[in-house]
């Protein structure tokens, strides 16, 4: 799982799970670990979320110091951050790691609220071990973040308590990070459509099928997730040329995920489910 040349646009998944970390003997093939993106872009290290997924990066990672990585947070609910203290390269001095996201909505720094939410008293390891050089940004919805040619743009997704969705721009080519989200009943949300508009790859929160969505005696309407069918919809609709479904429901095994493979390419031909390990070019 080395990094591709400079010149490549390339997206690796490390957590694809939603809500709970899922290890076992039915989650094998598809992985248990909570959301963790990396984009590997131009030479330069972009990380999405900070689940449990960021420990097995941060292992991989730790045979080529000295590391300058970006951290983009969509939000700070657990699955995104619980992987953030076992973070190998956060405890090397000779690392920088450049740390972006929403300002949070109680207030507050993004540098404040990562040291003690993030990496909070009740962390199993302690704070003091943390040698790596921390730059912190705090972002606005609708800011763009430039890195060399490489341009960020980001809106906001419909989730309990806010999440900031990410579109990664780099020579002509563009993929859109957008989970946690919700869509909404009557229309498609405006925001999504905007940042996924033609984009190479668009990676979709698409935690539950339309059943499991509207189930009457467990229904999941305003939950803070959508389901596969409306990412169809939003990759239709935007000109998408390639679907990622994405934030698995922790119940659904890989025989689940199989089957449900099956059924969102049927819909959309040039679609496939997130796994770990997985590295999709993008240019």
């Amino acid at each position: 799982m080395e990094s591709s040349p400079d010149s490549d646009f390339v997206v690796q998944f490390w957590g694809v799970r939603g809500s709970i970390p899922s290890p076992g003997n039915e989650t094998i093939r598809y992985g248990g670990n909570t959301s963790c993106i990396e984009m590997r872009v131009g030479g330069k290290r972009l990380i999405f979320d900070g689940g449990t997924g960021l420990r097995i990066l941060g292992k991989s990672l730790q045979s080529h110091p000295p590391l300058e990585a970006y951290m983009f947070f969509t939000h700070y609910h657990w699955d995104h951050i619980q992987g953030v203290p076992f973070f190998a390269p956060a405890f090397d001095a000779d690392n920088c790691l450049h740390i972006h996201g929403a300002v949070p909505p109680n207030g507050g720094s993004m540098k404040q609220h990562f040291w003690e939410r993030v990496l909070h008293s009740k962390s199993l390891l302690p704070q003091y071990g943390i040698k790596a050089d921390l730059k912190f940004y705090d972002l606005e919805y609708g800011d763009r973040v430039t890195l060399d040619d490489i341009t960020i743009e980001t809106g906001p997704l419909n989730h309990p308590n806010g999440a900031m969705g990410y579109r990664v721009t780099w020579q002509g080519h563009s993929a859109f990070y957008c989970t946690d989200t919700e869509h909404f009943p009557d229309r498609l949300d405006e925001n999504v459509l905007h940042l996924a508009r033609e984009a190479d790859v668009l990676i979709y929160d698409a935690m539950y099928t339309d059943e499991e969505y509207h189930n009457p005696k467990s229904p999941k309407v305003g939950w803070g997730h959508s389901t596969w069918q409306e990412a169809v919809k939003v990759a239709q609709a935007a000109g998408v040329k390639k679907l990622v479904i994405f934030h698995h429901e922790p119940n659904h095994t890989d025989d689940f995920l199989d089957k449900l493979q099956g059924e969102v390419t049927e819909a959309f031909a040039n679609a496939v489910l997130a796994r770990e390990g997985l590295i999709l070019p993008v240019a």
